[in-house]
């Protein structure tokens, strides 16, 4: 079979466009995405924080990618003039029975190749920011914030300049695979086409389970369920209280609610983590319960939080693999785990998916290198 492009991306968030973005050096891509613009999900109603890599175990790919994505994140950013920040970030021990779980994340973080972490004394933290609250503190100087938006505008042109196609407003219904080549099925503005490729890369985030079902015949293994994890934020009005992105210790299924500064220096609080069933960013106030929630869990380290400061911004969803447990890693499946030639699916790609997005582009593109060459 000819093939129209030597590799297809579905889906177009920050992963997704970056895997395209790798690719273009191998040959013809083409970037799918369904919605009339990239990055309109996860990428668009994330925190934008780039992690050092303090949470995940050593050797996952989470770590991995993490660390080697914020160095070339933050090295892309420099190059292309996008904003980037690199504030820091105090993760806060709140009561001293949290202090052992704090020493922890920091042996953790060494473990990463985090070697610029810090435990402070509630002294030491308090001093670099009066506002604060804690019984001790872990400082990572590495953590930074980009403008996302600019990310994905700077990472699209140099696709484009590369040679790559990109297509929005498709949605891809039927993906046919005949040995080692692949049928895309699509539908945009209600016109039906179909594109052949050598090798795909599933990058559907919050879609990446029933993107997997789309694929005949039906691939040897069922793909993993993508659990919807929404997360609400809160902007909050008048100065910040602090110079540094504050994180309280994270919780079984995510890190907390934590104060972050755009690359504008506006501040806002979250996310939370409310389960749902279908994907939706409708922000529910829940008559003001979720509000007095946030401000409670705020005060923790924030005694002078108003409650009456705090309105709400957006909320975004995020894609898991499990209800518990930040150390889940990311699930990156090639022919190795489904057998099937020059396909890759991505699932589970949360945080930290914004930070990895260049390492994860650039693992992928250089695996399917090694089928084609």
């Amino acid at each position: 079979m000819s093939v129209d492009f030597q590799t297809i991306v579905i889906g177009g968030g920050i992963v997704g466009l970056a895997t395209a973005d790798a690719c273009a050096r191998l040959g013809d891509v083409l970037l799918v995405e369904r919605h009339a613009r990239l990055g309109q999900e996860t990428t668009a109603r994330s925190s934008e924080v780039v992690h050092a890599g303090l949470y995940y175990p050593d050797g996952s790919l989470k770590a991995r990618l993490c660390v080697e994505g914020r160095q070339r994140l933050r090295h892309f950013c420099a190059e292309a003039g996008v904003a980037y920040l690199q504030l820091g970030k105090l993760v806060v021990a709140c009561e001293p029975d949290e202090v052992p779980a704090l020493q922890a994340l920091a042996a953790t973080a060494r473990a990463n190749g985090v070697g610029d972490v810090k435990l402070l004394t509630a002294g030491e933290a308090c001093a670099m920011e009066p506002a604060l609250r804690c019984t001790a503190a872990l400082l990572s100087p590495s953590t930074a914030v980009v403008d996302s938006a600019a990310l994905m505008l700077a990472l699209e042109a140099r696709l484009q300049a590369n040679g790559g196609t990109i297509a929005t407003g498709t949605t891809a219904v039927a993906i046919e695979r005949t040995g080692a080549r692949y049928r895309v099925g699509t539908i945009s503005a209600g016109c039906e086409s179909a594109v052949t490729c050598r090798a795909i890369v599933l990058a559907g985030g919050l879609a990446a389970t029933e993107l997997t079902n789309r694929i005949t015949p039906p691939l040897p293994h069922p793909p993993p369920k993508t659990l919807f994890a929404k997360g609400h934020y809160y902007a909050l009005s008048g100065a910040p209280p602090f110079s540094r992105l504050v994180y309280p210790l994270p919780s079984s299924a995510g890190l907390g609610i934590h104060f972050t500064l755009s690359t504008g220096r506006e501040a806002k609080f979250g996310p939370d983590v409310e389960w749902c069933d279908e994907p939706t960013t409708v922000f529910d106030e829940k008559q003001g319960t979720r509000r007095r929630a946030f401000a409670g869990a705020i005060r923790r380290y924030w005694p002078a939080v108003d409650e009456a400061r705090l309105s709400p911004a957006y909320a975004g969803v995020r894609p898991k693999l499990a209800h518990e447990g930040l150390a889940h890693d990311f699930a990156i499946e090639g022919p190795e785990t489904h057998g099937c030639d020059g396909l890759y699916a991505l699932y589970g790609i949360e945080s930290p998916g914004l930070t990895a997005s260049l390492a994860i582009g650039r693992l992928i593109a250089g695996n399917i290198a090694q089928v084609t060459d």
